[in-house]
């Protein structure tokens, strides 16, 4: 079974799934399948179907039951029973997707590793944020900041948000796993977050809830 990691609390659960399965062996997990396949007919590319497919298998395994997600306009998820908040995230070869019972909105990121991040780092670091070497490289600490603001974004569910001039990160120094915390300027509120995050040699995860 390619489920990667899990991890459960009280008042919320991630998990990621390493997809590796063909698009049958996923939808062979399901009892409704007539309604999936309906669903996936406006994807065309395969690894966006297997993508697609793989959330809900993730889903359905943190949850204990078939569930069904639907869209704001905005593209933000969201579970039709309203049971939990709902965030979702992918990369090459893997999703990942958080529950939480809280009311508030909460935020996954998983972010494959690689070199590409630098390419893009001018869209996202501001200049008062720290980049920190992890392992000899500084390759972790970008992948961090991006993610996290990925996740930050999805808590704010705010339009017009800006990377760097609206999401901040505060100086922190890269570990295995851990916290650091996050401000944002986009709001009235100026909201405060705490990031947890992890690494693997494939990704780092952030999540915010």
């Amino acid at each position: 079974m390619p489920l990667f990691l899990q991890h459960t609390e009280e008042d919320f659960r991630w998990g990621i799934w390493k997809v590796e399965e063909s698009e049958e062996a996923l939808l062979a997990h399901f009892s409704d399948k007539a309604n999936l396949l309906a669903q996936l007919s406006r994807f065309k590319a395969p690894h966006r179907r297997i993508e697609w497919l793989a959330v809900r298998v993730l889903l359905a395994h943190l949850m204990g039951c078939e569930a069904e997600v639907s869209y704001m306009p905005n593209g933000r998820p969201y579970l039709i029973d309203n049971q939990f908040s709902l965030s979702i995230s992918h990369t090459k070869g893997y999703v990942a997707v958080l529950l939480s019972s809280s009311s508030s909105l909460v935020g996954i990121d998983i972010e494959q590793t690689g070199e590409r991040v630098r390419k893009v780092a001018h869209k996202f670091i501001g200049p008062s944020e720290v980049i920190n070497l992890y392992d000899g490289s500084d390759i972790w600490s970008l992948l961090l900041h991006w993610s996290a603001k990925e996740s930050l974004f999805k808590c704010l569910d705010t339009p017009e948000v800006d990377f760097i001039q609206h999401l901040h990160i505060h100086p922190f120094q890269v570990q295995t796993s851990g916290t650091f915390q996050a401000h944002e300027t986009r709001t009235p509120s100026a909201r405060k977050y705490t990031v947890h995050y992890l690494l693997h040699p494939d990704f780092v995860l952030t999540y915010v809830r």
